[in-house]
């Protein structure tokens, strides 16, 4: 079984985020690309409401079909991930739709993996329409200790979905979450 741990911590700028993982250490994995992601659900949102998600994310003419089971939230959020990678996206998102699943929230991102060498943990620079974001995904150990070298403690910790920040940030702007959370325009990169 694979058990994905992680947090998010929000940053001031994708310049700021990039500078941090350099001064800690870090270098460019996997150079910044597109994604867009679509969640599936039941009628009655009942993944969301059980916790769980499944997610159909496309990077250039690679999908991903991801299914995230119910997280155990400590200061980390760590929960069973199953992957499975395609080229046929759209025959996929139809099975899902034939099988009584819909469309519940679109959400876009830029993301850049970075790493370090000799260490199995994956530190991601998310950039989204609500928020630059970092990713901190590995062991509890590696993932307190890459944060403290970038300067933050568990007080910056975020166990939340894309999903869960979305609604809240419309929710605190009394925003319509409308098409979900897409760029208007595309931001240049860092």
């Amino acid at each position: 079984m694979n058990i994905e741990t992680e947090v998010k911590i929000a940053t001031p700028s994708a310049a700021e985020a990039a500078r941090l993982l350099r001064l800690a250490g870090f270098e460019v994995t996997h150079p910044r690309v597109f994604e867009s992601n679509q969640i599936y659900d039941w009628p009655g949102e009942t993944l969301r409401t059980s916790h769980r998600l499944l997610r159909l994310r496309q990077v250039d003419q690679k999908f991903t079909l991801a299914y995230k089971g119910v997280p155990d939230r400590s200061r980390h959020k760590s929960r069973e991930e199953i992957e499975a990678v395609t080229a046929d996206g759209p025959e996929l998102a139809a099975i899902l739709e034939r099988l009584g699943l819909e469309r519940t929230l679109r959400y876009d991102k830029y993301r850049t993996e970075f790493g370090r060498p000799r260490e199995a943990g994956v530190a991601m620079l998310d950039e989204t329409p609500v928020g630059v974001y970092l990713e901190l995904e590995g062991a509890g150990e590696w993932i307190d200790a890459t944060a403290r070298a970038m300067g933050f403690d568990e007080s910056h910790y975020i166990t939340a979905s894309y999903g869960r920040i979305f609604r809240e940030w419309c929710a605190v702007r009394g925003v319509d979450p409308g098409r979900g959370m897409v760029f208007e325009t595309h931001p240049p990169p860092w």
